[in-house]
């Protein structure tokens, strides 16, 4: 499995859940896990996907979905789920 983290942080607004999970969709890339959280105005989303069915490079899609943050005023992070480990074991 080629499994991504994702994480989306910014002020919250109407469709944001829903124009990520239309971005995965349409490249193929299956919503293994996910959470969101909405405090004092701020929304916070973490999801777990697996992008093994995607024809779409990892890279590509980053930068998709970065560019796709920034039109809805949301900033969006893409890592692999190893080095999402690495970094934040104690």
């Amino acid at each position: 499995m080629n499994r991504i983290i994702i994480t989306v942080v910014g002020k919250d607004t109407v469709g944001i859940i829903a124009k990520v999970c239309t971005y995965l969709a349409e490249n193929d890339i299956n919503i293994l896990d996910i959470s969101q959280t909405i405090v004092s105005g701020y929304f916070n989303m973490m999801m777990i996907v697996d992008m093994s069915k995607s024809s779409t490079p990892l890279a590509d899609a980053s930068q998709a979905l970065e560019q796709l943050g920034e039109g809805i005023g949301v900033v969006i992070k893409c890592q692999r789920e190893e080095i999402f480990d690495s970094m934040h074991r104690i």
